[in-house]
């Protein structure tokens, strides 16, 4: 069995633990010995798991270990992952075994990437690296998801939409297919895209539009 740790001890982070358990039930694959978060003490417990150090204690690490980055915000699961320097660590993409997915062939999925309960994932699809799509959401046919981006629950995205790098889309929205979203947007929970959103942008509503840009 391979190590694995999680960096993000909040909700989601306990969330990923769960996934994780719920995968070795189905094919045992990782030892899970805890997380990693520089924002809660060293020692501290956390679902029965304790908190290992903050990102000091990680580029220390001198054994292989693989980690999953449980932070949902865009850009500072970027940031953290530009952080992690140890040469041991791994970014494997964890996907829950109840996940409907397209072949290999046709669909790629990159790596660091959290895919939890209930997805569906049909075919032509390409997700690049440390993408979240939390539960229930699903993926249409031909689209492109770039690094770093995070879907709350039950956001369902359409065929040939085109997402940019470190988009964020709230519960419950809609991407109506054939669209594009620049990158750094944020789409609203509820939210239902049905025209194409610039970068660096805040939209919200049905339809969508810009309400802010940064």
């Amino acid at each position: 069995m391979k190590k694995i740790a999680i960096y993000g001890a909040g909700g989601f982070g306990r969330e990923v633990a769960f996934l994780i358990d719920d995968i070795n039930k189905v094919n045992l694959q990782y030892e899970f010995i805890g997380y990693f978060d520089d924002g809660k003490e060293k020692g501290e417990i956390a679902n029965s798991f304790p908190v290992l150090g903050g990102m000091k204690e990680l580029n220390s690490y001198d054994n292989d270990l693989a980690i999953v980055i449980a932070v949902a915000h865009p850009s500072t699961k970027r940031k953290i992952v530009e952080s992690i320097s140890n040469k041991n660590i791994s970014f494997p993409s964890v996907v829950h075994p109840s996940v409907m997915i397209g072949p290999n062939d046709v669909t790629s999925i990159g790596k660091g990437c959290i895919i939890c309960a209930g997805n569906i994932i049909t075919v032509n699809i390409e997700i690049k690296d440390f993408v979240i799509l939390n539960l229930s959401c699903t993926v249409g046919h031909d689209t492109i998801i770039n690094s770093y981006c995070s879907f709350m629950p039950t956001v369902n995205i359409s065929g040939e939409v085109n997402i940019g790098q470190e988009v964020y889309v709230g519960t419950g929205a809609k991407i109506i297919n054939q669209l594009e979203i620049g990158g750094g947007t944020i789409v609203g929970a509820g939210a239902v895209v049905a025209k194409s959103l610039p970068a660096n942008c805040t939209a919200v509503g049905i339809p969508a539009k810009p309400i802010k840009y940064h």
